[in-house]
């Protein structure tokens, strides 16, 4: 219940059901849906485009069951499935500004069932909200839609340089474009004969994992990163008497089995300094002989291309779940430039990697600044007019 001391002057308290009131969307079978320009807005979002519509835009609309809390615009006409709930009358009220209200009010505190989570609808048009005069609704919705400009520009900039940094890697680490100043056939060489592989902690139980005073990397860490996230490590009890591998700086990780042969023997390289610091066990480590002919980082970078993955698919072994051989790993054979031009190559992907970092954490802030402002302007703690 909203208390009445903290009413902004000017608002009037309300329930969702006589600012907003939602209804249950349509049937829409996949097998009957015809190619068109009308988005079919589902409980997570649009996934299809339909040749009829059921609602005349603009129109806010959420999950019903499945995927709670997300709250959806559409800005023209749309059919709402089955599995979603829209806005059926705006009463008055700004659509956008309904649009912020509802995603403010976090829906899925409403969710209820064990299985699949179905919206409470009696639930949120019992919920009491505070409701600005209509101009004043514009001017909230008007400041947040600025905001959410941003954040969708910085998106779509971030996507884009994802997308040339991918070209950059099929072209340079495939020897497809060469950097200014090389030149010359690229040499082939087999794993085997460049390093050794080691494997993770062995014999741990579950109570090892609990308040360890030992650093470990994890399989997560290996999977997602090009470089090893110093941040991201956990802690394991180790003994000073067990005899156990250890990472050092240079060193590159492979996770040995996944779910799909796809993600068998992603590559990560730990560049960071750490006296102590152990693999997890379902992955194992390569040290490199002489880091003067071949680049760590030059050749995590080519283990997680286009090309390296190749190399993995063809050797990733099972059924429901596959694994890799490190004999098998032993045997890849790849082509390679002379250390310089992986040292310049590195460093070029090393860069757009810092550029898309920079703009991801700036997204986050801009979301974060988003969050701050509806928490602000929907309580009426900052007044527009």
């Amino acid at each position: 219940m909203v208390d009445e001391r903290n009413v902004p002057e000017g608002w009037g308290i309300k329930k969702l059901s006589e600012v907003a009131p939602l209804q249950r969307g349509f049937d829409l079978p996949t097998g009957k849906i015809k190619k068109g320009s009308y988005p079919v807005v589902y409980s997570n979002g649009i996934s299809n485009y339909h040749s009829e519509f059921k609602v005349k835009g603009p129109g806010v609309i959420t999950g019903r069951s499945g995927t709670i809390g997300k709250v959806h615009y559409a800005d023209d006409n749309y059919w709402p499935h089955n599995t979603a709930l829209w806005v059926t009358d705006f009463k008055e009220n700004n659509p956008r500004f309904i649009y912020y209200l509802y995603t403010y009010v976090n829906l899925e505190k409403f969710a209820s069932g064990s299985g699949v989570p179905t919206l409470n609808r009696n639930d949120v048009h019992s919920f009491e909200v505070l409701v600005p005069s209509c101009s004043e609704q514009k001017a909230i919705a008007e400041a947040l839609s600025d905001t959410d400009n941003l954040i969708q520009s910085l998106e779509k900039l971030i996507d884009k340089k994802k997308k040339i940094k991918q070209g950059a890697m099929q072209q340079l680490l495939a020897g497809k474009k060469r950097l200014p100043g090389f030149s010359g056939e690229w040499s082939k060489v087999k794993v085997k004969d460049i390093g050794y592989a080691y494997g993770g902690l062995s014999g741990k139980s579950k109570s090892d994992f609990d308040g360890g005073n030992k650093p470990y990397i994890t399989f997560l860490n290996v999977m997602n990163n090009t470089i090893i996230e110093i941040s991201s490590l956990r802690y394991v009890s180790v003994k000073s008497s067990e005899s156990q591998n250890r990472v050092s700086t240079g060193d590159l990780l492979f996770n040995t089995s996944s779910e799909t042969p796809e993600e068998v023997g992603m590559c990560s390289v730990l560049l960071g300094e750490i006296d102590e610091l152990y693999l997890n066990s379902f992955c194992f480590g390569f040290r490199i002989y002489d880091q003067n002919l071949f680049d760590p980082l030059y050749l995590a970078y080519f283990f997680r291309s286009n090309e390296g993955r190749k190399l993995f698919f063809s050797l990733a072994q099972g059924a429901t779940r596959y694994n890799l051989s490190k004999n098998l790993f032993y045997k890849i054979e790849f082509k390679h430039p002379i250390i310089q031009e992986q040292k310049a190559i590195a460093q070029v992907l090393s860069d757009m990697d810092a550029e898309i970092e920079a703009l991801e954490e700036k997204l986050e802030k801009y979301k974060t600044i988003k969050q701050g402002m509806m928490q602000e302007l929907l309580t009426g703690r900052i007044r527009l007019i």
